[in-house]
């Protein structure tokens, strides 16, 4: 029996950390991109011990691994979307930057993992600098967080109107095509509600909220589901609603395992059966 070759399979590329744990960074953004019908491929910028209860080392790749890691696919297979999550540092950062335009890869999805969702920084002030000159404009649409968002537009976000007056300075100020402020560190009623600003239309991005505290992974799956859409050839604003049900559809299916905060449920379709 010979093995079924599919020709032109969509191809999604993601820059990001490792997660030990599986429930973020590369290993999430691949399942997504699995379960929805992308093949995916992976450049590591960096390599973390975690778990569920947290992240107990951190370890840069060397900045021509990962130049390497991007050249390798992108020449070989392409590449019909990209995303890129935790970058670290500097160096990183801006060596990403240039291979996005060497290479010229298109349909950017960039999630500036600068700081948590409960607001603790994760990388220093020069590296935020560099992914706002020389990344964040390449970008097809940025997703940041409520905290990532204040930093991006000098705002204090605590209001709907706060998150959609965020959105157009971000994307006024640093080029993005789209801007796609998360509302998932926001309180009550606000709790999962996004806004979307390409320029013209802001709109409101509201899903059921589910009830769980396994939530780990929502940003990177998020970004990635959007990349996977976009590989698929689907346009931006559509991408991005059907990202959004992709991830509330996994919370609902969250993992309940270790002893601190699973990860969302990227596999449900086969859990639905």
């Amino acid at each position: 029996m010979n093995a079924q070759t599919i020709s032109r399979v969509p191809v999604a590329l993601t820059i990001a950390g490792s997660d030990s744990g599986g429930g973020a960074g590369i290993q999430a953004d691949l399942r997504t991109f699995a379960f929805n019908c992308v093949h995916g491929t992976s450049a590591i910028t960096c390599v973390t011990a975690q778990n569920t209860l947290g992240v107990v080392r951190v370890d840069a790749m060397p900045v021509e691994a990962v130049v390497a890691q991007i050249q390798a696919v992108v020449k070989d297979i392409g590449v019909q979307a990209a995303k890129t999550g935790m970058l670290l540092n500097q160096e990183i950062i801006f060596a990403v930057a240039q291979q996005i335009e060497t290479l010229q890869i298109n349909n950017l999805v960039v999630d500036p993992v600068m700081v948590s969702r409960t607001g603790a920084q994760l990388i220093d002030n020069e590296a935020i600098k560099t992914l706002c000159n020389a990344l964040i404009p390449k970008a097809t649409i940025v997703t940041p967080n409520r905290y990532e968002a204040q930093i991006l537009s000098g705002l204090q976000i605590h209001s709907l109107d706060d998150m959609g007056k965020a959105a157009q300075i971000i994307h006024k100020n640093l080029g993005a095509k789209a801007v796609l402020v998360k509302g998932g560190g926001m309180e009550g009623n606000l709790r999962g509600v996004d806004v979307w600003f390409d320029g013209e239309k802001l709109e409101i991005l509201t899903t059921k909220q589910i009830e769980t505290t396994n939530t780990h992974g929502t940003g990177c799956t998020l970004s990635a589901a959007i990349a996977a859409n976009l590989a698929m050839g689907e346009d931006l604003w559509p991408a991005v609603q059907q990202a959004k049900e992709y991830v509330t559809t996994a919370l609902c299916y969250a993992l309940n395992i270790g002893k601190g905060q699973g990860p969302v449920g990227h596999f449900f379709p086969l859990l639905q059966n």
